[in-house]
């Protein structure tokens, strides 16, 4: 398995996917603004979504971590963790992180934060007793990759467009019934229809095509985190282990929901939402997370001699 040409491709698909989010929101905006007539009505809504963006990318973590009901630790409560940690960000050249524990039961972690200065690494009090060291290292290294190559930084973005996406979504179908439209003449009526037609399609299916989107780049940077974090202990078994036992593990974690699923090691509403039983492309299309028998298999076919 040659590990670097898998992380080009998925920084390639990466990119393609934020390109095609941005293109979306264009072809949203355009037909919104042609259609009524009323540029000034989508600059307010872009103005807004951006501001309310822009509030939520600089307090991403505490949000986060408040919603996941999580408690600072530090050298001094669990200094185990910590030098565990702070021994893995030596090595990948990463200031250390906050580290905070969700009281829970159920196993799994996450990153969070705009970047590496502003990181947070989050475990369940359930991984860190059902776990061994090497396996501990193994998804702190995954969790440390996350934040060493950015993606915390990408998942806010893709958050942001999702938004605005959304956003203008909503706008366009209140206006449909409220707003005004463009006169119509003799010869414009049809195209005026054509148009009503495909802004109504777009505010419609546009969420949908965008969520779908922000799942496949959650995905993707799940493969790069993992492949990242092997390359960091140089064990992927370790990890590749954790994935087994995490997985296994069918209790969900409370403190989750949708809008954090994604930021997590595995799937953590593993009662309700069995991905690795999925098997149609549609349903895979909704999975937060890549199968996690694929995860394993890569990490397991790693050469790292």
């Amino acid at each position: 398995m040659l590990t670097y040409d898998h992380i080009d491709s998925n920084k390639r698909k990466t990119v393609f996917l934020i390109t095609a989010f941005l293109v979306l929101i264009i072809g949203l905006g355009w037909a919104f603004s042609y259609v009524y007539d009323a540029p000034e009505l989508l600059f307010i809504a872009v103005l807004f979504s951006s501001v309310m963006s822009l509030i939520s990318y600089y307090n991403s973590d505490k949000i986060t971590l408040m919603m996941s009901q999580a408690r600072p630790v530090d050298r001094a409560t669990n200094q185990e963790l910590y030098r565990l940690v702070e021994n893995l960000t030596i090595t990948a050249g990463l200031p250390t992180p906050k580290i905070y524990i969700i009281e829970d039961t159920a196993m799994n972690a996450f990153a969070t934060g705009r970047d590496p200065k502003h990181a947070v690494i989050c475990f369940t009090t359930g991984i860190l007793q059902r776990l061994n060291r090497q396996e501990l290292e193994g998804v702190a290294a995954h969790e440390l990759s996350h934040i060493g190559n950015y993606d915390i930084r990408l998942s806010t973005i893709v958050v942001i467009l999702v938004g605005m996406v959304t956003l203008l979504a909503d706008w366009f179908l209140r206006f449909s019934f409220l707003g005004r439209r463009r006169s119509r003449d003799s010869e414009g009526g049809q195209l005026q229809m054509i148009m009503m037609l495909i802004g109504v399609a777009l505010a419609v299916l546009s969420p949908i095509f965008a969520t779908i989107m922000q799942l496949a780049i959650s995905r993707k940077r799940e493969f790069l985190a993992d492949a990242s974090g092997a390359l960091l202990t140089r064990y992927p078994e370790g990890l590749a282990s954790a994935l087994e036992k995490i997985s296994a593990d069918r209790e969900p974690l409370e403190a989750a929901n949708k809008a954090t699923a994604h930021l997590y090691i595995e799937n953590p509403f593993h009662a309700s939402i069995k991905s690795r039983d999925s098997r149609g492309f549609f349903a895979g299309l909704f999975n937060t997370h890549p199968p996690v028998e694929e995860r394993i298999k890569r990490l397991r076919e790693m050469n790292l001699g």
